[in-house]
């Protein structure tokens, strides 16, 4: 019995500096909603969507190429248009230089041509990691070229939206960005073309207030906030409690903001039902 109580026990010891070093960086990752650990691999096998609450993880503009078009193929325009500082801002060289290297793009948005499902369309996606996808002047001006393009080409325009408003070192060069990519929205629908607005988690200010609402059709993904201001703002201006699913995708569908709730597994096939519909109509010129 004395020999029991002096028998070697173990006890969990806390990883060294060393151990920590040897796990791969970026090897699991945590559910921002619920809490679930998942093997990063796995996530990306889900399309970044949560297997236990459904969460859907944000995505780049990259992210959103591969996962859309056919082979993640993109012919990409104005690859080369960068952001400058006309304003003379504080530190925003800086923080575009930081930008830059955080998301390996330009700017706030891709955009180009590709197809989808075989159809071919002009195609933009906007992304968060670019300064909160901020409405600045190059991405109203690529915006705008691809709209023309799409008028041009007589191609469908599918649109990823995802902003944080308008980009504030800029000031009214940003701003008037609203109004010179609304002025190509309407073109293009004077020509007959079609816009699919696609709204993703975080859509707000003067994305909202512009292109990303004037889409013929307008979807959205799961639990997707959207709208022109938040919801404190709201609730301080309004002195009114708001309900708690207030700005989001399903919210906004209940309320005639949206034509559909898509699931980002049923987006690609969603895309192609409505393009196929599109060319279904007898348009003799349809992507010539």
């Amino acid at each position: 019995m004395l020999k029991d109580l002096f028998q070697k026990r173990k006890y969990a010891t806390i990883p060294s500096e060393k151990t920590k070093r040897e796990i791969p960086e970026g090897l699991m990752n945590k559910c921002p909603r619920c809490g679930t650990i998942q093997y990063s691999k796995e996530l990306e096998k889900n399309l970044k969507v949560c297997t236990s609450c459904n969460y859907h993880y944000k995505l780049n503009a990259l992210e959103r190429v591969a996962m859309t078009l056919d082979e993640g193929r993109l012919f990409e325009y104005d690859d080369n248009m960068v952001s400058e500082d006309p304003l003379q801002f504080p530190d925003y060289e800086a923080k575009l230089s930081k930008a830059k290297d955080k998301s390996g793009l330009k700017d706030a948005i891709v955009t180009g041509e590709g197809t989808i499902g075989g159809y071919p369309v002009v195609f933009g996606a906007m992304s968060f990691d670019f300064m909160g996808g901020s409405l600045g002047s190059v991405v109203g001006e690529k915006l705008t070229r691809a709209i023309e393009n799409a008028v041009q080409k007589n191609y469908p325009l599918v649109l990823f939206s995802t902003s944080g408003g308008a980009r504030m070192q800029e000031s009214i060069l940003s701003l008037m960005q609203m109004a010179k990519t609304s002025a190509a929205i309407s073109r293009l629908d004077e020509s007959g073309g079609l816009f699919i607005s696609v709204i993703t988690d975080p859509t707000f200010g003067g994305v909202s207030a512009s292109f990303a609402m004037l889409g013929d059709i307008i979807i959205a993904e799961p639990a997707t906030s959207f709208g022109f201001t938040g919801r404190r703002v709201i609730e301080q201006t309004i002195k009114q409690k708001l309900p708690d699913n207030f700005q989001t995708a399903e919210f906004n569908l209940q309320h005639g903001q949206l034509d559909k709730v898509v699931a980002r597994k049923d987006l690609r096939a969603t895309l192609t039902k409505l393009l196929d519909l599109h060319a279904g109509k007898g348009d003799a010129n349809y992507g010539e």
